[in-house]
């Protein structure tokens, strides 16, 4: 009994390390978002940090439209990279999970 306890123990250790080395390989994934006319485009990691933002001059003009634009933008982007992130971190977790019977959290 002891023996199967540590050794899900040792496979919980083992899923929380692979956890935060996917949240930390996530930090290099880059995500190009752009708005339809491409006036406004976004780059953000995986774990949603804002890299860079480009703005098209002719946004300069009108603030509202800027703002409006960046908020689609940059909500498209920060979609895409929570779709992304939880496909990457919910693999490694269903991985490291032992096998406990009744358990069947990750169908």
């Amino acid at each position: 009994m002891f023996g199967d306890m540590m050794g899900m123990m040792n496979k919980l250790k083992e899923a929380q390390k692979k956890v935060e080395e996917t949240k930390e390989r996530l930090h290099g994934v880059l995500i190009d978002e752009s708005s339809n006319d491409e006036k406004l485009k976004v780059t953000i990691t995986a774990n949603r940090t804002i890299k860079t933002i480009a703005i098209d001059d002719s946004l300069l003009e009108d603030k509202e439209m800027l703002e409006d634009y960046l908020v689609l933008t940059l909500n498209k982007a920060i979609e895409k990279a929570t779709r992304i992130q939880e496909a990457e971190l919910g693999a490694v977790a269903k991985e490291g999970m032992p096998n406990i019977p009744g358990m069947d959290l990750f169908k």
